[in-house]
């Protein structure tokens, strides 16, 4: 039905042979990129030579979720001339973010861009935007065909958005940065693999996929927090591992999961 491919799952920074926040959504011949974090254009352009993508949705303006946006900017405005601006769901700071990166090409000239709220159509998809409370304005995203819903937060902290973003997704993909207790004063814009999985079971998500981990971090101890909230299946983010939607079979083999 669908593949999600991981192209990055590190946090603040990438770990060795890792890249930062990034996922690939191919549904049938339609490609939808979700952020596109340090390292992540190289393993997407793997999978999408050329940079042959039909939408690229960008949750915040951080950089280990939008810099690389700059290069697939350069590629496609250098080598794909003839093709038509790609279209760019994304809050406006991700925009300011590519202007100061590099003027030329300017954002406009390669991208259709359209403000990340509300609801959007994006080729098969329903996109839902749902704001989360984080360091900048960022936006969870869900995406829905007649088949099945998935759902990604970007970076964002404990919320009742939470719940509406995930319900009854067949796959729940949340930012779990944090380990252990979950701090008790100020606010709060991430959140720890176990609240991950609370929320995960209180939207009713059939399977939850962490990721955004913080650099060093072991990321079955992740895994087992998460478990101690959520009954549903637990998968650890891991660079290149494809997740099959919309089908009840379920396959574990090398870097594959359903």
């Amino acid at each position: 039905m669908a593949d999600l491919t991981v192209l990055g799952s590190c946090g603040a920074w990438p770990e060795p042979d890792r890249a930062c926040s990034g996922l690939l959504l191919m549904h049938n011949e339609f490609r939808v990129v979700l952020d596109l974090g340090y390292g992540t254009v190289a393993p997407l352009l793997r999978h999408c030579p050329g940079g042959a993508v039909d939408a690229v949705v960008i949750t915040h303006e951080h950089p280990d979720h939008c810099v690389d946006l700059s290069a697939l900017a350069r590629l496609r405005f250098f080598h794909g001339a003839d093709r038509p601006r790609l279209p760019l769901y994304c809050p406006p700071g991700v925009v300011r973010v590519l202007e100061s990166l590099e003027p030329r090409p300017a954002p406009h000239e390669v991208f259709d861009i359209h403000e990340l709220s509300g609801t959007h159509r994006a080729g098969p998809f329903r996109l839902d935007a749902f704001p989360l409370p984080h360091h900048v304005p960022a936006f969870g995203v869900r995406l829905t065909t007649r088949e099945y819903a998935f759902a990604y937060t970007g970076d964002g902290g404990p919320s009742p958005e939470l719940a509406e973003l995930g319900a009854g997704t067949d796959l729940f993909v949340m930012e779990a940065t944090l380990q252990g207790p979950a701090p008790v004063t100020g606010p709060r814009y991430l959140t720890t693999a176990r609240e991950a999985g609370e929320w995960a079971a209180r939207a009713g998500a059939r399977r939850l996929l962490l990721t955004h981990f913080w650099p060093g971090a072991d990321r079955a101890v992740s895994v087992a927090e998460a478990g101690e909230a959520f009954t549903g299946e637990v998968l650890a983010a891991e660079e290149d591992m494809v997740v099959h939607l919309g089908r009840a079979r379920t396959d574990q083999g090398a870097g594959q999961a359903s």
